[in-house]
């Protein structure tokens, strides 16, 4: 059986083509990964009071999730949040726990005062569109309530 060579300059050319098409598959297999962002912010609310506003980061999912730190009425809810200029917010996750089950909260506003998610067992501490681009925790019960606030992004 007869062997024959490649010329030099088809070797050369050969051995660019694997290399161009290496560093493609190498170029797109590479992946970005991106420290997230995040904010924590306290709360101690008498009855009825509201916290500062909080304004989540704007054209991007947040995850906005709550806690209710107060003996008694300890519970945690959460939602995947957007902010979108101009139009206001829009979400969906879970409210606090009750009962039985947990229920899953969504919608959209830019309206003051609309219900996002409840942070406490009792359902009257929650987090609330506090204007078109922020938000605040309220505190509906009748005794002070105690906790935190957790956005990332």
């Amino acid at each position: 059986m007869r062997i024959q060579k490649f010329s030099r300059p088809g070797v050369i050319l050969m051995a660019t083509v694997v290399a161009i098409i290496t560093s493609m598959v190498v170029a797109n297999a590479t992946q970005t990964i991106t420290t997230p962002n995040a904010a924590f912010i306290s709360y101690s609310l008498a009855a009825g009071a509201n916290s500062a506003v909080i304004t989540p980061a704007t054209s991007r999912s947040v995850l906005v999730m709550g806690c209710c730190t107060t003996t008694v009425n300890q519970s945690v809810g959460q939602v995947s949040l957007l902010h979108s200029p101009g139009l206001g917010m829009a979400w969906v996750g879970l409210e606090s726990f009750t009962g039985a089950a947990s229920t899953i909260t969504s919608g959209g506003s830019s309206n003051t005062g609309t219900h996002i998610v409840f942070i406490d067992i009792a359902h009257l501490v929650d987090i609330q569109g506090a204007s078109a681009h922020t938000i605040r925790v309220h505190n509906g019960a009748g005794t002070t309530r105690a906790g935190n606030v957790t956005l990332v992004w």
